[in-house]
């Protein structure tokens, strides 16, 4: 069986980890975590959330795209059978204009350091 996406689809999925997760945030975004004990599967599963207020639909995906292609990009650092959930800010539009895909990579860095430091 080829294997799954590593997205939370599922509204309960996207629950536990808002639930029982830790979270950290930037100025422009928000990122919980959420370990899995007891799953076999070794993979980092991502869920990310746009608000309306970032700006329309054409919009939001363009934002949700470029957030999912930076989290990947440091995924190699991230640990194992973990849940992610990115939750944009409003002002995530400035930083994506300003700096691009890196500038999200570099928040997304920063979120992660204060979820270690913990």
């Amino acid at each position: 069986m080829a294997s799954k996406r590593r997205r939370l689809s599922r509204s309960g999925e996207f629950d536990r980890v808002y639930r029982d997760g830790s979270s950290h945030a930037t100025r422009y975004l928000v990122l919980y975590q959420f370990p899995r004990k007891d799953e076999e599967r070794e993979e980092v599963r991502l869920g990310v959330s746009v608000n309306r207020k970032v700006g329309g639909a054409v919009e939001r995906n363009k934002v949700k795209r470029t957030m999912r292609e930076a989290f990947w990009s440091i995924a190699d650092d991230l640990p194992p059978r973990h849940d992610f959930v990115i939750v944009a800010r409003a002002e995530i539009k400035d930083l994506i204009e300003q700096k691009g895909m890196a500038g999200i990579a570099a928040n997304l860095e920063e979120a992660l350091a204060g979820g270690r430091s913990t």
